[in-house]
C-alpha cells in the first residue's frame, strides 16, 4: 500500500512516516511513482511503535526491538525498567493529584501554613531540583527519552 494509504489507515502523517524510515523503524518496500510503498505489516509495526511511544520509550529504544525482517525483538529487562519508572511516576503524581486536591479545600488561612501543601511544595521542588541536575549534566528529558 502506498505512503498516503498508510497515513490514511494508521492516522499518523505521511511525514512522521518517512522519518520514521529514515530511522529505520519501517521500511518500504518500493515505489509506485514517487509514492514509497509499504508491505501490509506495516500497520502492525506502527501500531507496535505507536504502544512503545504510549509507554514512554524512545524511538532508539524501539528500534533496538525489531529484529532483522521486522519481528519484534523485545527486551525484557528494559520492559521491567520502563514499568518500574511507570511505578514511579505514578505514585509521584498520585501524591500530587491528592496534594492539589487537598489545597482545594484546604481550610489553613494560607496554604503556606497546611501541613500538606507544605509537603506538595516539597515534592515539587525535589523534581525541579532533580531536572536542574539532569540539564546540568547534558542530560534532559527529552534527550534522555530518545536515547
Amino acid at each position: 500500500m502506498d505512503i498516503a494509504e498508510v497515513a490514511k489507515r494508521s492516522g499518523i502523517p505521511a511525514s512522521t512516516l518517512r522519518f520514521y524510515e529514515e530511522k529505520r523503524l519501517i521500511v518500504s518496500v518500493g515505489r509506485h511513482g514517487l509514492r514509497r510503498v509499504f508491505g501490509a505489516n506495516v500497520l502492525d509495526r506502527l501500531a507496535l511503535i505507536a504502544l512503545g511511544r504510549s509507554a514512554g520509550f524512545s524511538l532508539d529504544e524501539i528500534a533496538r526491538m525489531f529484529a532483522t525482517g521486522g519481528r519484534p525483538k523485545i527486551d525484557r529487562k528494559l520492559l521491567v525498567s520502563k514499568a518500574d519508572a511507570l511505578d514511579a511516576t505514578i505514585r509521584r503524581m498520585s501524591a500530587m493529584r491528592d496534594g492539589l486536591r487537598h489545597a482545594a479545600v484546604c481550610p489553613a488561612a494560607s496554604h503556606l501554613e497546611c501541613p500538606t501543601f507544605r509537603r506538595l511544595l516539597g515534592i515539587a521542588a525535589s523534581r525541579a531540583s532533580g531536572e536542574k541536575r539532569r540539564r546540568s549534566t547534558g542530560k534532559t528529558a527529552r534527550s534522555a527519552r530518545n536515547r
